[in-house]
């Protein structure tokens, strides 16, 4: 009978805590209705940083051998991990050196921006090329993605351009112990590092300037305080799991020697 008593004493914590209510769990973009209105998307120019990799091509309408646009594209290497890729890379300076018109500041530039300087550089003072068209793509654009998703690292987009929505799905998704309602932010913009939240249940997510994400963001998914108290249980009910097989086993040989 003592036995019995010992048993339902300890069983019953462990019942009692495996026994806690279902929470709601947010969703992303609740409170996002159907609706006729439809919102400009907005998507803002990224600005060149340091150690990004560029391609620039150049294109003449001019049909003059002597102001031809081939020697303006001969690919600069620039030396990787890997190997050497085709591109101008930015140094730490901020700077790129094309392989004919030189040293050229590029940090802080939009893509047009640069283009333009590129396209001054080319027609004044001197006409280089007539007319030129300047294309400039970013090859190496990447975000990074910590926390409580299916997949952490660096995640390399196929462009140019990246939403947060689009980052959370290649990583995976948020787990179910992620926050999706306050995301970090952290992105450099002009040597300066910011940090900005952003809410993914939030129906005005759409307005918020981390919605496009930077190349070199840093997304990190932080814990829910479900998470902690799953954590703080699951100790709880080792220890008490433990006390159970340690009562079992003095009970039981106790058992045996009364009755010898």
């Amino acid at each position: 009978m003592k036995f019995n008593r010992i048993l339902f004493l300890l069983v019953f914590p462990l019942y009692f805590f495996s026994c806690k209510p279902a929470q709601q769990l947010p969703q992303y973009l609740e409170g996002v209705t159907d609706s006729t209105g439809k919102g400009a998307v907005k998507v803002p120019d990224w600005k060149i940083q340091k150690n990004d990799l560029l391609t620039i091509q150049i294109v003449s309408l001019s049909l003059q051998p002597e102001k031809s646009d081939v020697p303006y594209n001969q690919p600069s290497g620039s030396a990787t991990g890997g190997g050497v890729q085709a591109g101008y890379l930015v140094d730490n300076d901020g700077n790129i050196i094309h392989h004919r018109l030189g040293l050229i500041h590029a940090e802080g530039l939009t893509k047009n921006e640069l283009a333009a300087e590129i396209k001054k550089r080319l027609t004044t003072p001197v006409e280089l090329l007539s007319d030129p068209t300047v294309i400039i793509r970013l090859t190496n654009f990447k975000v990074t993605v910590l926390g409580q998703v299916g997949r952490e690292g660096p995640i390399a987009a196929p462009g140019e351009r990246l939403t947060i929505l689009e980052a959370v799905g290649l990583a995976g998704g948020i787990s179910e112990y992620g926050k999706k309602n306050n995301l970090k932010i952290i992105r450099e913009v002009n040597g300066q590092r910011e940090t900005g939240l952003i809410d993914l249940t939030s129906k005005d997510i759409f307005d918020s300037p981390y919605y496009h994400l930077m190349q070199n963001d840093v997304l990190i998914v932080e814990a829910s305080n479900r998470k902690i108290k799953d954590e703080e249980q699951a100790k709880t009910m080792q220890k008490i799991s433990f006390a159970f097989s340690l009562v079992t086993i003095a009970a039981t040989l106790t058992n045996i020697f009364i009755r010898n």
